[in-house]
């Protein structure tokens, strides 16, 4: 019998539907339940082929417990190891190499010693920096958020120096981007399922958030649609994720990829709303339901990216080219 699991927190809609999508499909041998534990035994396996995380970003336990049952063959869906590396500011780089339009973006130290630090733990920053070259890079208005943050936590408009400044002093220790502003004709938000299904939403992120997925804009030409596509299996085949969200701000008929590292996204029905809802229960179990028929056991069964498996295999990064990948690539 092949086990599906699910990880979550205070997340109610998407997991008991998850579960129940998972079984309803009645294929022989697979069966998905919630994970239930009580101990963590080093190199021992957890019980379950396929584990779908949607918490350990936020419970350093879980994640361990992931990459524990990760190292004895489970496939769980993000690769933790991956998703404790990633982050916004690299996701921004590579959107570069792989050539998709992104805003101009800079990292910022953090504005606070981090813990544990002392001035001179940074004698290779020069202070101060380059303002001047990072504020005409990067223009006003502009978007400051932390860089490995999820979702919309910590951002902030700024209209100019002062307000940057201002706003900069009260971040601590987190360690910030500053991107341009992309002043949009169309906002997508799209969820991308192991690699190969893709779903478009139109998002509207100056709405309060339960008004966000409400677009009383025009309807996007197809092609556009059809790049947006292209762009958000390329990122995420690039990355490795089974289960994403990116986020596209459209000007001039170009998609820039303003967020694309949301590897557990909002699900809830109430937020998302019954059709987005009714795709995504679909796919996940779709998804889901693959990874245990594929599984085999005593082996590496999670999801590796086209950048981590080119740079093991040697394959050089060409940057400025276009995304050249396969959408039905075993990823």
């Amino acid at each position: 019998m092949k086990k599906i699991g699910i990880v979550h927190g205070m997340e109610d809609s998407f997991p008991k539907a998850f579960i129940d999508r998972v079984n309803s499909k009645n294929v022989d041998g697979i069966i998905a339940e919630h994970v239930t534990i009580d101990k963590v035994m080093q190199g021992e396996a957890s019980g379950f082929d396929v584990l779908l995380d949607r918490i350990s970003h936020d419970a350093p336990f879980y994640r361990a417990y992931m990459k524990n049952a990760a190292i004895s063959g489970t496939a769980v869906m993000n690769n933790p190891f991956w998703w404790s590396a990633d982050e916004k500011f690299f996701n921004n780089a590579l959107a570069v190499k792989i050539g998709i339009p992104v805003p101009n973006t800079v990292l910022l130290p953090s504005h606070d010693l981090p813990k544990n630090t002392k001035s001179t733990s940074f004698r290779n920053l020069k202070y101060p920096l380059d303002w001047e070259t990072i504020f005409n890079y990067v223009g006003f208005p502009a978007y400051m958020k932390p860089h490995d943050g999820g979702g919309w936590r910590g951002v902030s408009k700024l209209n100019n120096m002062e307000e940057f400044f201002s706003k900069y002093a009260e971040t601590g220790d987190d360690v910030m981007i500053l991107q341009s502003e992309v002043t949009f004709d169309y906002y997508f938000r799209c969820y991308c399922m192991g690699g190969k299904y893709v779903h478009i939403m139109y998002y509207e992120p100056r709405n309060p958030h339960h008004l966000r997925y409400t677009w009383n804009g025009p309807e996007a030409p197809q092609s556009l649609l059809d790049t947006v596509r292209t762009y958000t299996l390329a990122l995420n085949q690039a990355l490795g994720y089974d289960f994403n969200t990116v986020e596209w701000a459209v000007k001039d008929g170009i998609p820039y990829a303003i967020d694309f590292c949301n590897p557990a996204p909002d699900a809830d029905q109430s937020s998302v709303g019954d059709e987005n809802f009714e795709w995504v229960v679909e796919h996940a179990a779709l998804m889901a339901i693959e990874r245990a028929m594929q599984h085999k056991s005593g082996q590496d069964n999670l999801t590796w990216g086209t950048y981590i498996r080119n740079s093991v295999s040697g394959v050089p990064h060409q940057p400025g080219t276009q995304p050249i990948f396969n959408s039905a690539l075993k990823y």
